[in-house]
């Protein structure tokens, strides 16, 4: 695993997530404020709904399709026990915001 370099701080506004291809891996990054950023796969495990396109509740991504969602630490889902989410480590280093990537 290593670090890789996947968005400015300034290019995901607090509140959102983007779906980015980082070194041929596509994940959702989301902008939690003050500085904290999640990773995740992309796609709701559900019914393949856009993750990134979902928004943020408390340590939560919810799903903008059918409204499950999914711990931001664990990639839990909180609706069906049986569904997960991949969670990737991301750190921030001066203006980059850095994705550990398999």
């Amino acid at each position: 695993m290593a670090f890789v370099r996947a968005a400015s701080t300034n290019d995901i506004p607090a509140g959102h997530g983007a779906l980015l291809d980082v070194k041929g891996v596509m994940v959702a990054l989301f902008n939690a404020g003050a500085g904290r950023f999640h990773a995740t796969s992309p796609l709701c495990p559900h019914e393949d709904g856009p993750l990134a396109e979902g928004w943020l509740e408390g340590d939560a991504v919810v799903c903008p399709w059918h409204g499950f969602d999914f711990d931001l630490a664990n990639g839990r889902c909180r609706v069906d026990e049986g569904l997960t989410i991949a969670v990737y480590a991301v750190r921030v280093v001066g203006d980059d915001v850095e994705i550990d990537l398999p």
